[in-house]
């Protein structure tokens, strides 16, 4: 069984490319689950949320398991996009651009990638965002 906090490593071992492959970037173990930062500042992170604590987190749970988030910042012109469509996102209950993905086999890893590097340029001095190679826009 796993306690809050534990992330399955499949997660991870699709996280850690994404995050671990932009500039400067470290991962680090979090209060709960793991981040990845630029600097000082958290642009991913991953964990199983106690629901005891956080009851909000538990709807919806896929699959009957209790769920794996990942926290990440939007840019302001997506950050309604995202949440509006409902499951997997919802806003956090924190920051004006924080944004709640729920993971698991429904994933799409490729929308995780462009996420991450969004949340990554929000987060990154303009110098190391100018050297990521974004998506094209309307994805």
């Amino acid at each position: 069984m796993s306690r809050p906090g534990d992330v399955p490593p499949e997660i991870l071992d699709r996280l850690r490319p994404i995050c671990g492959g932009l500039p400067e970037t470290h991962e680090e173990p979090a209060w709960i689950g793991v981040r990845w930062r630029i600097r000082a500042r958290t642009f991913a992170h991953v964990y199983m949320p106690d629901l005891d604590r956080y009851p909000a987190y538990a709807h919806p749970q896929v699959a009957g398991e209790p769920p794996t988030v990942m926290t990440f910042r939007a840019p302001a012109g997506e950050l309604l996009g995202l949440i509006s469509g409902g499951f997997p996102f919802v806003r956090a209950a924190w920051g004006s651009n924080v944004v709640v993905a729920y993971l698991g086999d429904h994933t799409d890893w490729t929308e995780v990638a462009e996420l991450v590097t969004d949340s990554y340029c929000e987060m990154a001095p303009r110098f190391l965002s100018a050297r990521v190679v974004l998506p094209p826009p309307g994805r």
